[in-house]
């Protein structure tokens, strides 16, 4: 027997459909912004309760997702052989890259971005304990599940049409290519990955392409996902625990 909805449930509903009709951009950004704060669990949680920040900050961002799932852009085709040829070349190439750079004495963190310059890993925070294990592959699960979703609605969906049109973002068809978005996103995208900013931009650039070939989100959360998989991968068998 399924339950009728209640005056509570449709007046919810009803709320989120205007706010999503009204604000369209909120649909796209609001899983990424909700998965950015909850991130600050890290450093109000003790280390043993690590596992819990992860765990929520994935599930709960995912939930603003659901939330907006009525009002999402189209997802596209899945393109299985690009997501997962990209995905595993993208991902070699981050760790590859970035001991590249490494080499030439570039500066670890993006210069001029606030509060950089700590080397302090989460091996270093949970040691090689159960507790470590468990942080780890709840890492893992996120960054290959909520993260490529809620940050490609953000990238891809939002911002590399945003910054054609601010105003009128959702006009613009998904795909749509200016040098002034492609290169302004990978750019911009320094600041989500601070000490890893070279290898940053030229992933971002990677995926932009991607983007503007397939014109498919289904196929870009494919790609990142595969992407943080094999970087994970490759970050357990090194033990270079700094990329995580």
């Amino acid at each position: 027997m399924t339950t009728a909805p209640t005056s509570t449930d449709i007046g919810f509903a009803s709320t989120v459909d205007r706010l999503a009709r009204a604000r369209p951009d909120v649909v796209l950004v609001a899983p990424y912004m909700s998965y950015l704060l909850l991130m600050t669990l890290v450093g109000f949680l003790p280390p043993t309760l690590q596992p819990v920040a992860v765990a929520v900050r994935g599930v709960g961002s995912l939930a603003v997702v659901w939330l907006f799932r009525h009002h999402l852009p189209p997802w596209g085709r899945p393109y299985w052989l690009i997501a997962i040829v990209g995905g595993i070349i993208v991902g070699w190439g981050w760790v590859a890259g970035q001991y590249y750079f490494d080499s030439l004495g570039w500066p670890t963190y993006f210069p001029f971005y606030p509060g950089s310059g700590s080397s302090e890993t989460v091996r270093d925070v949970l040691g090689a304990n159960d507790l470590f294990w468990t942080t780890y592959w709840l890492r893992l699960i996120v960054a290959c599940t909520a993260v490529p979703v809620v940050e490609e609605l953000f990238w891809r969906g939002f911002l590399l049409r945003a910054m054609i049109d601010w105003q009128r973002f959702d006009r613009i068809p998904l795909g749509k290519f200016t040098w002034f978005s492609f290169l302004g996103t990978s750019l911009i995208s320094v600041f989500q990955h601070p000490a890893n900013w070279e290898v940053s931009i030229l992933c971002w650039m990677v995926f932009n392409a991607v983007f503007y070939w397939t014109r498919s989100l289904y196929c870009l959360v494919l790609l990142h996902g595969i992407t943080n998989l094999v970087l994970y991968m490759i970050v357990w068998r090194n033990s270079d625990w700094i990329f995580i």
